[in-house]
């Protein structure tokens, strides 16, 4: 097929309900796969709640390591389902189409690993519950509102719900189509999920409001959550490093960051393993490459303010942090290729248009930011723990064990998986945007504004 050309409605219904009507050969072996990893991590997280967390690589006073990283990692990766979807369709920028559904899926499913992070990294997890929602009120022992594991689940789960509503909503004419082409069992489920759509001009309205009334809602929610992670780390008083005031725009921007790389890849991915490449297109990709340069600089001078913050308040903590990042092996080594992959390499894609649109060149580019990323968390938080007591002489270095990467790992797995599974129950590139987008296009080339209020087969 020509790519860009206008497709018509029976055309799209077809090429995107292929994933959901006809299971792709590799589907299952891959499903199975990424299965027995993760049975391999339930594994080793039985063996280190039976044991405690002697297994792992934590001690005194490195207290947090991978478990946390990953963390922060998955919770940023979430913020590009509302940086594609809500702010871009508040913009109206046309190119965000084929993204949104693929960008607020991942936000769910990367809200809900990171969730279980905490809970793993706490090492006893029956435990988690009480401490954050404590039922022994006859004496009076309430949450400790000054404490992350209060702020955490209070904003995730907000986020997680409005980022629910958003997917739901925006989900339910793709949801009427499928009633339309299915039979059975799932004809009844798909007919209960769309709520009675017929796609007339009012139930359109109702939809379009909802969606950008919950876009304006959500981005407080979106800036707030990962501030909050964020205070985090203000709040912990014996990490002097951790203070500084730049750290709430530094991780927003930075969440962002990884999100939006995380994205490309997966709309990349998706495209080789479906046959999108009449609907991911290469001027898609280019534009999240534009994008990606752009927030790649914006992070870019939070961190250089960062760094000049915590080196010109002079304290010994700081400097002593500063010092084992820029000079100590192997974590000068780590904090040279953190810099270089999170931002010289996704900004040298400015240099060609043409990098930009080779898919092999952005799955790199989008692979190293996330490793970069990933990196960054790391630095912020193992460097400083280890030089937390400075005068106290308690100093140790970190070394993560076989359970802290197996489990790491497994989370990848895990996302990977609910992806897959996700696009085989419903479409993962939305039907009625992209039906939209052509309609929108054609009217362009003919001189026509009017958008009609459905699309039927013709």
């Amino acid at each position: 097929m020509q790519e860009g050309r206008v497709l018509s409605t029976r055309e799209i219904n077809r090429d995107l309900l292929r994933s959901i009507l006809d299971t792709p050969r590799w589907f299952w072996p891959v499903v199975t796969v990424l299965g027995l990893i993760l049975l391999v991590a339930a594994i080793a997280i039985g063996i280190m709640v039976n044991r405690g967390l002697g297994v792992t690589g934590l001690n005194r006073p490195v207290a947090w390591g991978f478990f946390i990283t990953n963390f922060v990692f998955w919770i940023g990766i979430s913020h590009a389902g509302v940086m594609l979807s809500a702010i871009l369709r508040l913009a109206k920028a046309e190119w965000r189409r084929p993204a949104t559904r693929a960008a607020e899926v991942l936000t769910l499913f990367s809200l809900m690993t990171a969730m279980i992070m905490p809970i793993v990294h706490t090492g006893r997890p029956w435990r988690i519950l009480y401490w954050v929602f404590p039922y022994d009120f006859a004496r009076g022992i309430w949450p400790n509102i000054r404490t992350p594991l209060v702020w955490d689940p209070s904003a995730i789960l907000t986020y997680l719900t409005s980022s629910t509503l958003f997917v739901i909503i925006a989900l339910v004419p793709d949801f009427a189509v499928l009633r339309d082409h299915t039979t059975g069992i799932a004809h009844r489920v798909y007919s209960v999920l769309a709520m009675g759509w017929e796609g007339n001009a009012r139930q359109w309205k109702l939809q379009i409001v909802a969606g950008v009334l919950l876009s304006a809602l959500i981005l407080p929610v979106f800036v707030s959550v990962h501030s909050i992670v964020s205070w985090d780390f203000g709040m912990a008083a014996a990490v002097k490093s951790w203070h500084s005031t730049v750290f709430a725009p530094y991780f927003v921007v930075g969440a962002v960051h990884s999100g939006v790389s995380a994205v490309a890849f997966a709309l990349i991915l998706l495209r080789w393993c479906y046959g999108w490449q009449d609907y991911i297109r290469h001027e898609h990709i280019d534009a999240l490459g534009r994008l990606l340069i752009v927030v790649a600089t914006g992070w870019f001078y939070f961190l250089v303010m960062e760094i000049l913050f915590g080196m010109y308040g002079r304290e010994a903590d700081e400097l002593m942090v500063r010092q084992t990042q820029f000079t100590y092996w192997p974590y000068n080594f780590w904090f040279i290729l953190f810099v270089i992959t999170t931002y010289f390499i996704p900004v040298a894609l400015w240099l060609s248009r043409a990098w930009r649109r080779n898919l092999w060149i952005m799955s790199i580019a989008c692979i190293s930011v996330n490793i970069g990323m990933w990196l960054e968390r790391f630095l912020i938080i193992v460097p400083g723990l280890i030089n937390k007591q400075l005068f106290t002489f308690v100093w140790a270095d970190y070394r993560p064990s076989i359970f802290e990467y197996i489990i790491i790992g497994s989370t990848f797995a895990l996302v990977t998986l609910l992806m897959l599974l996700f696009s085989r129950v419903f479409p993962l590139v939305p039907l009625y945007d992209v039906k939209e987008g052509d309609v929108l296009r054609t009217q362009v080339q003919i001189g026509r504004r009017t958008v009609p209020a459905t699309f039927r087969e013709d």
